[in-house]
C-alpha cells in the first residue's frame, strides 16, 4: 500500500480534488430534509453547552488525541462542515458563533457557515459515520477556518476563539479516522501555523480580562499539535528521507524551549534525529540563540559551536543575518 495513503487498515482512502473544483462542490450541498431529531428538553441544551465548545480550565483539559491502536475501524461519510443533526440542534438552541449566523440570525445558519465543534467528551464506538468528516471535508473546512483570520473584520480575539475550537474538532475527526498520510501532515502544519500566529498576535489583546487563560490555552494547543506532528512525521518516514519541512517544525520546538534549564536542549530535542535536519538552517538558526542565552552567559565561546556547523549553512543568508545580530 501507497505509504502516502495509510489510514486504518479497513478505511478506504478518499478522493482528492482541486481546491476550487472542491470548494465549488462543497459549498452546493444540500442538507438532508430529514435531519436527526433532537430533544427540546432544558437537559438537551446543557449538555451541548457544557461538552462541546465551552472553554476550559487546564486542569479540565483532555486530549482529543487517542491512541491509534484503541481506535475502532471509522470512516467518516458527513459531507459538509458540521453534520445535519448538530446544525439543527445549535440552530434550535441559538448556539452559533457570529460566522455561522445567515444574516446575522442567531438562529439559522447554512451548510457553508456551520462548523462542527469540539466536543471534550466523546467515544469512538459511539460516533456514527454521519457525524464523522472525511479527510477531503476536513481539508476543505481547515482552508474556509483559516481564510477568516485575512477575511474578517471581526476582533482577531473573536476570530481565534472560533479557529481555536474548530481546528480542535478538525483534529478529533483526523484521530478518530485514524488518518495518518501526507495530506494530516500538511493540515498539522498549517495548524501550527495558526497556533503561532495567534501566539504574536493575542498580545495586542493583553489589556481583556481572560488574556491570560487565552493565551495559555493557546500555548497549550501548539504543543499538543506540535508532538502530533512529530509523530505523523516518524509515523510515515520512509528510508533516510524527511520531510520537506520538518527542520523548520522541529526548530519550533526548539524556541518553545529556549534558554529552558529544565530540558536540556541538544538532548532532548535533537537527540536521533538526522544529521540532516540538526544541521538544517531553521535549526542552526534557533540553536545559535540558544547557545547565546544559556553558554555565552556562562563565558563559553560562541565561535566553538559554530566550528560544527557545515560551511554551506555559515555562508547562509539566515545565519549570515542571526551573526550580525550577535556581533
Amino acid at each position: 500500500m501507497d505509504r502516502r495513503q495509510r489510514r486504518n487498515p479497513s478505511a478506504s482512502s478518499s478522493a482528492f480534488s482541486s481546491p476550487a473544483s472542491s470548494s465549488s462542490r462543497f459549498r452546493s450541498e444540500k442538507f438532508s430534509s430529514n435531519p436527526p431529531k433532537t430533544s427540546n428538553s432544558l437537559e438537551d441544551a446543557h449538555q451541548l453547552k457544557s461538552k462541546c465548545g465551552k472553554p476550559q480550565r487546564p486542569e479540565q483539559e483532555e486530549e482529543e488525541e487517542q491512541d491509534p491502536n484503541n481506535l475502532l475501524s471509522l470512516v467518516g461519510t458527513c459531507p459538509f462542515m458540521c453534520p445535519d443533526g448538530e446544525r439543527a440542534q445549535r440552530e434550535r438552541l441559538w448556539d452559533l458563533a457570529v460566522f455561522e449566523r445567515l444574516h446575522g440570525n442567531p438562529g439559522k445558519t447554512s451548510p457553508s457557515l456551520a462548523v462542527k465543534k469540539f466536543c471534550r467528551t466523546i467515544a469512538t464506538k459511539h460516533m456514527q459515520a454521519s457525524d464523522v468528516r472525511p479527510l477531503p471535508v476536513l481539508e476543505e473546512t481547515l482552508n474556509y477556518l483559516l481564510n477568516l483570520l485575512d477575511a474578517t473584520e471581526h476582533p482577531f480575539e473573536v476570530v481565534h476563539d472560533f479557529v481555536f475550537d474548530r481546528t480542535r474538532s478538525i483534529r478529533q475527526d483526523l484521530s478518530m479516522q485514524n488518518i495518518v498520510n501526507d495530506q494530516t501532515i500538511h493540515m498539522y502544519e498549517e495548524m501550527v501555523k495558526f497556533h503561532i500566529i495567534s501566539h504574536h498576535k493575542l498580545r495586542n489583546c493583553s489589556s481583556k480580562p481572560n488574556f491570560s487563560s487565552v493565551h495559555y490555552l493557546n500555548m497549550e494547543q501548539l504543543k499538543k499539535c506540535l508532538i502530533s506532528l512529530y509523530a505523523l512525521y516518524k509515523e510515515n518516514r520512509n528510508s533516510n528521507s524527511i520531510y520537506k519541512n520538518e527542520p523548520e517544525f522541529r526548530s519550533f520546538h526548539v524556541l518553545l524551549h529556549l534558554g529552558s534549564n529544565s530540558q536540556p536542549l541538544v538532548d532532548t530535542c535533537f537527540h536521533c534525529l538526522f544529521e540532516f535536519i540538526f544541521f538544517s538552517i531553521s535549526c542552526s538558526l534557533v540553536l545559535v540563540f540558544e547557545y547565546v542565552t544559556i553558554s555565552v552567559l556562562k563565558g563559553e565561546s560562541l565561535s566553538l559551536w559554530l566550528g560544527c556547523v557545515p560551511s554551506l549553512i555559515l555562508k547562509s543568508k539566515e545565519m549570515c543575518f542571526a551573526r550580525r545580530l550577535l556581533r
